[in-house]
């Protein structure tokens, strides 16, 4: 494995793990993004998606350590269906209402988190 590689591992790891100790502790992005979508207070929905990110950040960490894990393409997936459905919700308000470049740069921050979790399913030939 390339450094390359072995730093992108690391960091969707690390991200899915922080995330998923922050939506089980508060809700954290999740709960950003499911309020959006459903609108109201979702804790239930982050707190489902944040143990789902924190055991595919840690089967990522597994899979690092060569101790494979079967179930960790469909649980990445899971947390990259969440953020396509809140891609497309963000990407619909700033055709609605205008963008500013701080919305923008979110907007590309969320597209690379996108592109790291679907090449981590391994599903689509892009690993």
């Amino acid at each position: 494995m390339g450094i390359g590689q072995l730093i992108w591992k690391i960091s969707v790891a690390l991200y899915l793990i922080v995330n998923g100790i922050m939506g089980i502790k508060d809700g954290g992005d999740f709960k950003t993004i499911f309020n959006v979508i459903f609108g109201g207070n979702q804790s239930t929905l982050a707190l489902i998606c944040g143990i789902i990110a924190l055991i595919a950040g840690i089967c990522i960490v597994l899979n690092m350590l060569r101790i494979e894990v079967s179930f960790l393409p469909t649980l990445v997936l899971v947390v990259a269906i969440v953020w396509v459905v809140y891609i497309v919700i963000e990407i619909l308000a700033f055709v609605k209402g205008g963008f500013s470049l701080g919305e923008l740069q979110t907007l590309a921050v969320h597209l690379m988190v996108l592109g790291s979790l679907i090449i981590a399913t391994g599903r689509f030939g892009d690993n």
